[in-house]
């Protein structure tokens, strides 16, 4: 599906359906250098059961067009404008790593249109190492390989994510080669990078967000490992913390335990 956001096509997977006004509505929301198909399981599973579906490629990335976004308010905006765009008045918001920036300023930015907020694979600082941030810059390939050693800690996945045998470690790389190569005009990989470790926001967003708020941890997670989501969780009024045995990348090493965790907060 696409959209037209701030006057560039915005591209949504909805997991086949059409959007229905009727339906509440999720928007799942990707991290650096991903899109949309990070969510593939779970996206897919709640447009089957009774949701609006609106699984977001961000701005100059993939299908979507536009200018990135340089930082993580800049993004909030754009999702709220994307809210606009569908005719969606509240929505639950999804977000994974940098995603789940977005989706805490957005909430923090605009309560009355959020209902329920799920970080997953968060932290607050969500501080990159001067290491990566100069890899994304000069030598984004190698910054690839590394990002992927440090997010997974399976080889293959359970076979309810993308089937038996599928390797988890070439998969993301081979998604964030795509991702890097789909905006000739712009590093998303750096940028990305940038805005989360610039975002200085995250306690007094945290402090303004009023409806539930789900915790979606990785134990494994060496990117955003869990002790890094304390300052945040202590600032939630209304917090429920997951952890499940996974590295970073949770969506396709728990995939099962990630869906169990939404599809449970969001009927609450």
């Amino acid at each position: 599906m696409l959209l037209d956001v701030n006057g560039h096509a915005t591209y949504c997977y909805t997991g086949g359906k059409t959007l229905d006004s009727a339906k509440p509505t999720v928007v799942f929301i990707h991290g650096v250098l991903n899109d949309h198909s990070v969510w593939i399981l779970q996206s897919r599973w709640f447009a089957n059961h009774g949701w609006n579906v609106l699984a977001v490629d961000l701005p100059g990335h993939c299908k979507s067009e536009g200018p990135p976004p340089a930082t993580v308010e800049e993004a909030a905006a754009f999702v709220v404008a994307l809210l606009d765009a569908a005719g969606v008045q509240k929505a639950a918001l999804v977000g994974h790593s940098f995603g789940s920036l977005i989706a805490l300023e957005t909430a923090a930015r605009s309560p009355e249109r959020v209902t329920h907020l799920a970080l997953v694979g968060t932290a607050y600082p969500m501080t990159v190492s001067p290491a990566l941030l100069d890899g994304a810059l000069n030598d984004p390939q190698r910054a690839i390989s590394m990002v992927n050693t440090f997010s997974h800690s399976l080889l293959a996945p359970p076979p309810s994510s993308l089937g038996p045998g599928t390797w988890l470690y070439g998969g993301s790389r081979a998604l964030m080669r795509r991702v890097l190569a789909s905006n000739l005009n712009a590093n998303v990989f750096h940028i990305g990078f940038k805005a989360c470790n610039d975002y200085a926001n995250g306690e007094a967003a945290m402090a303004k967000v009023q409806c539930p708020t789900l915790f979606l941890l990785g134990a494994a997670d060496q990117m955003t490992p869990p002790r890094a989501t304390r300052t945040l969780t202590s600032k939630a009024a209304h917090a429920k913390v997951v952890t499940v045995d996974a590295g970073h990348a949770l969506m396709t090493e728990a995939p099962d335990e990630v869906l169990f965790a939404l599809g449970a907060f969001l009927k609450s």
